[in-house]
């Protein structure tokens, strides 16, 4: 009895596979991956997510099946101790390798180029953002500190506010900064994640999609108090947003004079000066 031509046999069963679990993990799996659709950026992330999940099924599938095919067709019978045939380099499998991983290396670099030049290249890497997002923004900074984040609008006479509130449908410039250890600014629904260091301005874009509530915490071991460093941040429609401001500006008029001028980064000392 000839022996079956198992690659062939094996190439059948993980394309057939592959063509049924692709779409499956694409179109099933890709909507419930975080950090879901609450900004452009956030969709983003998530379409990133889906796509390497989607190229990634075909490869796992290719590692299972070939473990699960040689598990069963090339065990030993029971006693045997048989030395398997000699197999030595083939130039058609290692040329293949070679093109089909540099093509979707390739491609994966093409793609998230694409990406990162469309959504803007600041999340967090330095006040100087390679690609930025075209049209109007609105610039809101992040203060850490031990153990909080404040937030300044200096387009709103500086105001700083211990909430953060932000109109849906408009792109928002954050600048992250720290005034004492790093801690890290993460607004999980918008996608947004940036280092908050000490002397140090690092720029992140978002653009809300939705009106909606959203946690913010800091992801850096930054203390004692590091676990209880969180807030509730909202997107509210732009006339909700500037009724909002205002309260805001009314509120914390009392203040605002003891406030150093707005910059985007901070050197603290004392001030002299009473409450």
């Amino acid at each position: 009895m000839s022996e079956p031509n198992h690659f062939r046999r094996l190439m059948l069963l993980w394309i057939l596979a592959s063509v049924i679990a692709t779409p499956l993990v694409v179109v099933l799996l890709g909507p419930l991956l975080s950090p879901g659709t609450g900004s452009v950026q956030a969709s983003g992330h998530q379409t990133d997510t889906t796509v390497l999940a989607g190229v990634a099924t075909p490869v796992l599938l290719l590692v299972v099946l070939y473990l699960a095919y040689a598990v069963t067709f090339f065990r030993q019978e029971p006693g045997g101790v048989l030395e398997g045939p000699a197999i030595r380099s083939d130039a058609r499998v290692q040329t293949w390798w070679i093109v089909i991983t540099s093509t979707l290396v390739l491609a994966l670099a093409a793609f998230g180029t694409v990406e990162l030049v469309g959504d803007g290249a600041g999340a967090g890497e330095g006040p100087n953002p390679a690609f930025v997002p075209s049209g109007k923004k609105l610039q809101v900074q992040v203060i850490a500190q031990e153990w909080a984040f404040t937030y300044r609008y200096p387009s709103y006479g500086g105001i700083e506010t211990p909430h953060l509130v932000i109109p849906v449908d408009t792109t928002i410039e954050f600048h992250v900064t720290s005034l004492d250890v790093i801690h890290s600014f993460w607004a999980y629904q918008l996608g947004v994640k940036a280092d908050a260091n000490p002397q140090v301005d690092n720029v992140a874009f978002v653009k809300p999609t939705k009106e909606e509530s959203f946690s913010i915490r800091c992801s850096e071991l930054c203390g004692i108090w590091h676990g209880y460093m969180f807030d509730t941040g909202h997107v509210v429609s732009p006339a909700a947003f500037q009724a909002w401001i205002k309260q805001q500006q009314a509120v914390f008029a009392p203040v605002v004079h003891d406030l150093p001028p707005y910059a985007t980064t901070y050197a603290p000392e004392p001030s002299g000066r009473g409450s």
